[in-house]
């Protein structure tokens, strides 16, 4: 086993545990939830009940994308099933406001403006509450310490890297877990202002709350994966270093235009139009060809596959769809490797 596959089977193991922790914690806590909401009649608890049950079926979705995407290519999918964790990503996030979302509008909009119902054994919730906290929180912080490690090891901050990652599986736990705490605390508002006021009004507000959240996160969610399924370049800074080990190679006179894509978490797709020195011959070129395709292997185990195709600088049609494509300013960044912040 390489250097990447020992990275990619740590990678993997420490998402599948989170992601078991997660599923544990949330199935537990969807059952206590659901028998404090029986008890109690409590609006706010039902939707709790529910957004568990949401956050449970998440994990199982997640837990086929990380065993689907890890398949190795194959002839009828070439470049692999690495996206599968995008697709499987995405069907969770839409379970998410399915499945919790939805149904807990529906319970908070019937409890607001219906018959009001008597709040009984409230101590039931608050002890269901407080003992899901811990639960939840215990999850919340298995996903941020994988959260951190992922960022030290990419050198970025964890703000940055939940913006950019291209492994959905730690996003999603991360973003589930952090708006069941804030579901609880709505929740426990609910709870208290219904039994301080004698009006089931509020239990229904933060059942309302509680689906605006989960409504939220579904769409974070759906966005990031639309965006990795649709087909989104590697990160900036994999790209500028891919173009600057590009250019410094002496049969290189040009980068003329670079395409990425993201395959699968850590899996890139390269597309380099390279400018070479015109003293190369036929033989020479396809040698420095397959040196380019071995030193960025080696240099970036991200890469999952390397096309380079060789074209003039001059190429008036090449150069028009690299300034379509990036700009002027990012197509002189290309050309020249100038200082690339922002």
């Amino acid at each position: 086993m390489d250097e990447k596959d020992e990275q990619d089977a740590k990678g993997g193991g420490e998402s599948t545990l989170t992601v078991l922790v997660a599923m544990g914690a949330n199935a537990g806590i969807g059952v206590l939830k659901l028998v404090a909401a029986i008890f109690t009649g409590s609006a706010a608890m039902y939707a709790e009940a529910a957004h568990s049950v949401a956050d449970t079926a998440t994990e199982v979705l997640l837990l086929t994308a990380l065993r689907r995407s890890d398949r190795k290519p194959d002839r009828q999918h070439p470049f692999g099933y690495g996206k599968e964790r995008f697709f499987w990503a995405l069907i969770a996030a839409v379970s998410i406001f399915v499945s919790g979302a939805v149904f807990a509008a529906y319970e908070g909009i019937r409890t607001m403006f219906g018959e009001s119902e008597e709040q009984t054994l409230a101590w039931i919730a608050y002890a269901v509450l407080g003992v899901s906290f811990v639960l939840e929180g215990t999850s919340w912080l298995q996903a941020v310490r994988q959260l951190r490690n992922e960022a030290r090891n990419d050198e970025t901050t964890p703000l940055r890297w939940l913006r950019e990652t291209d492994d959905p599986t730690v996003k999603t736990v991360f973003f589930e877990d952090s708006a069941a705490l804030i579901g609880l605390l709505l929740a426990f508002g609910g709870v208290g202002l219904h039994q301080l006021t004698g009006s089931a009004f509020w239990d229904g507000l933060a059942s309302v709350l509680i689906a605006v959240l989960l409504t939220v996160v579904a769409y974070i969610l759906g966005g990031t994966n639309k965006g990795l399924l649709i087909g989104r370049q590697a990160d900036r800074k994999t790209v500028y270093a891919l173009r600057d080990a590009l250019a410094e190679r002496q049969e290189v006179e040009q980068v003329v235009d670079l395409l990425t894509m993201t395959l699968g978490t850590d899996q890139i797709l390269l597309c380099a139009r390279l400018d070479f020195d015109d003293a190369l011959d036929a033989a020479s070129l396809e040698r420095a060809c397959a040196a380019i395709d071995a030193d960025l292997r080696e240099r970036f185990p991200d890469i999952a596959e390397i096309f380079v195709e060789p074209v003039p600088r001059t190429d008036k049609a090449i150069r028009a769809r690299v300034l379509d494509r990036y700009g002027t300013a990012g197509a002189e960044r290309l050309r020249t490797g100038l200082q690339r912040d922002g």
